[in-house]
């Protein structure tokens, strides 16, 4: 099953983890990831703690734990290539709407996928 359609059909709880440029970790729960034409990841974010540290280390973590018994889903590690702010594109890739952050400036940051292995063990 190609990336575009595990998500689109698959439901489960998504987290993304990045580091500051100190190496400072944080980690936040994060809807599925928008899968582009060019099989890119694009989330949507706000100008959060997440935000701050993609301005200073592009690289990130995407871990998918899909609904279920079992511990079954997918991490991502990823490399990120651009950015829009208050973008068309935004309001293209948009699932819902959220009451109270709509006036909150909004980023949509593209990732490049550096590596894909299964929730559990090393993959191939």
């Amino acid at each position: 099953m190609d990336l575009k359609s595990y998500f689109e059909s698959t439901k489960g709880i998504g987290v993304l983890s990045t580091a500051d440029a100190q190496g400072q970790v944080d980690s936040a729960i994060y809807a599925r990831p928008h899968v582009m034409e060019e099989g890119t990841f694009a989330f949507i974010m706000l100008d959060r703690l997440t935000h701050a540290n993609l301005q200073t280390n592009p690289r990130a973590a995407y871990l998918f734990i899909e609904e279920g018994v079992g511990y079954r889903g997918k991490r991502f590690f990823l490399t990120k290539i651009r950015e829009e702010e208050n973008s068309e594109l935004m309001e293209r890739l948009r699932r819902r709407s959220t009451p109270g952050r709509s006036e909150e400036t909004k980023f949509v940051g593209v990732f490049r996928i550096d590596k894909e292995l299964p929730l559990i063990g090393a993959g191939e």
